[in-house]
């Protein structure tokens, strides 16, 4: 299998949980011993959002926020390429077009932001459609797409499964700024929808989770085509 998993930063705390991430590199392990292709996409987390917020006010405009989120990203793909030891390929790509010559190692590869105005979710979409891969997972902080953001609506519903079409329209009425890439990033659900890349959206509180989505079981949101 070609997979795509992108892990967003409730995995990246502003004090990296160690355990945490040891955790995740064990439970990734197996998957790519059976053979399996993975490319790992993290997320900026808290940190991230910390340096954008002080870099904003000490006047940077987007797009510098954004090259230090970038920065942020490459860290925490740094962390999580250590935990995951000797089954995580050595190279970082910082390019999309390094991609295709760093996959087929029989090692995971691990990656963080590409570009300006890309959220990491939009750079795992991409990862997902260049590498062909038959699964996208992405890792939240919640179980997956709701009615309405179940941080501010304790009564919002989980949506088990949800059209392209639908999410896009939910997506192209927010606003995006460096740090804020929310859960529907507008960018990266176009290219979705133009590959159609099987998609879920899971819970990364429990990090069975990401493996449960790659097995094809029934957790979060599935992203329908048709």
């Amino acid at each position: 299998m070609r997979a795509v998993v992108k892990l967003g930063g409730a995995l990246f705390r502003r004090d990296p949980d160690v355990t945490a991430l040891k955790e995740m590199g064990k439970v990734l392990e197996g998957f790519v011993a059976e053979g399996n292709q993975l490319v790992l996409v993290a997320g900026g987390g808290e940190n991230a959002r910390t340096y954008i917020s002080a870099a904003r006010k000490l006047g940077a405009e987007e797009s510098t926020c954004d090259l230090l989120g970038i920065q942020i990203t490459r860290a925490n793909a740094e962390l999580l390429r250590l935990a995951l030891g000797s089954i995580a390929s050595s190279k970082i790509p910082t390019a999309l077009s390094d991609l295709p010559h760093c996959v087929g190692s029989g090692k995971a590869v691990v990656m963080g932001g590409l570009q300006p105005g890309q959220s990491t979710s939009a750079v795992a979409a991409l990862a997902a459609e260049i590498t062909r891969a038959e699964i996208l997972v992405n890792g939240t902080d919640v179980e997956g797409v709701y009615t309405e953001d179940p941080k501010k609506n304790p009564k919002a519903k989980l949506i088990r499964s949800v059209h392209v079409d639908k999410l896009l329209n939910w997506a192209m009425s927010g606003e995006v700024f460096a740090g804020r890439y929310e859960l529907l990033d507008p960018l990266a659900i176009k290219i979705m929808q133009r590959a159609r890349i099987a998609t879920r959206f899971v819970s990364l509180r429990d990090s069975g989770n990401i493996l449960d989505a790659l097995q094809g079981k029934d957790i979060g949101t599935r992203v329908l085509y048709s």
